[in-house]
């Protein structure tokens, strides 16, 4: 979080409350980052109101500039700002779509969380950050290259948050029931799988300095583990990662990101992993 020089903040001049700015706030009060709010809208001006949230945010010590854009679509619209004004944090209002809308369409929330280069802030709850759990959500059981460098991002991020909010990081991991993992040829062989689990999360404890209460160990789905886990410690920010999936052309997000993101009552902060934002990134220069 330190690292972020600039923060992309999306409002929508037809809701009322401003979360998202009030979150860039806090994060940019911490690191000194510039805040660049955009609102995505080809139909009306909105200059008197971007103008009157400038002259706010100067008056309370915070460098600002903004703009308003339309590219076809809201998330479009928003990767081209973030990819024009090099913002290192894209922070958004969600709210859950329809369920039948969403069984036909795919998000616009989805497709920003999938083609974006940058970290994600969605934010969905008023609930302060400020002395709260933070969830970092990992799966220990790939330990290939990628998802070690997607774990550190994930774990330091989580850090990050609990270390600007004064709060307490959490970090939670699941494994595939029996019934899941049968058929799938590393979850076989001698011993347990949640003993060998296990035994992974113990240097995952020292790797990361985690506390062994800190550490939850589940047994199940992780979109259906993860929300659980959130709601039970009252988690008011939980991050999550998406590594590339071999053989699908372009980069997208892992299943449980989108899932977990209506599921959660919490913000949830999506990290990719190197490889994703550089290919992302290539696929823009392209287009």
């Amino acid at each position: 979080m330190q690292s972020i020089r600039s923060i992309l903040v999306v409002i929508d001049p037809g809701r009322p409350d401003n979360l998202a700015l009030n979150r860039a706030r806090q994060i940019s009060g911490v690191t000194q980052a510039h805040l660049h709010v955009l609102i995505c809208d080809s139909k009306h001006p909105h200059t008197q109101q971007l103008n009157e949230l400038m002259r706010d945010l100067h008056a309370e010590g915070f460098t600002a500039s903004a703009q308003q854009d339309w590219q076809g679509s809201t998330y479009k619209t928003i990767i081209k700002a973030q990819q024009a004004e090099g913002c290192g944090l894209v922070i958004k209002r969600h709210w859950p779509d329809n369920p039948l809308k969403k069984a036909l369409l795919t998000p616009d929330d989805w497709k920003l969380l999938r083609y974006c280069p940058s970290p994600v802030l969605m934010v969905k709850s008023e609930r302060p950050w400020s002395g709260a759990v933070v969830l970092a959500a990992v799966d220990v059981g790939n330990a290939d290259e990628p998802h070690k460098a997607l774990h550190e991002s994930i774990v330091d991020h989580g850090y990050a948050i609990a270390s600007l909010a004064k709060g307490e990081l959490h970090v939670i991991s699941s494994y595939p029931a029996p019934s899941l993992s049968a058929a799938d040829p590393a979850n076989q062989g001698d011993g347990s799988l949640q003993a060998r689990y296990r035994e992974q999360c113990v240097d995952f404890e020292q790797r990361f300095d985690i506390a062994d209460e800190r550490l939850h160990i589940t047994e199940g789905p992780a979109d259906v583990q993860i929300p659980h886990l959130a709601h039970r410690l009252g988690a008011a920010v939980t991050v999550i990662g998406t590594v590339a999936r071999t053989g699908i052309a372009g980069a997208l997000i892992g299943n449980t990101a989108e899932v977990v993101l209506d599921a959660l009552e919490s913000d949830v902060l999506v990290l990719k992993t190197e490889a994703i934002v550089e290919h992302l990134e290539a696929l823009l220069v392209q287009t």
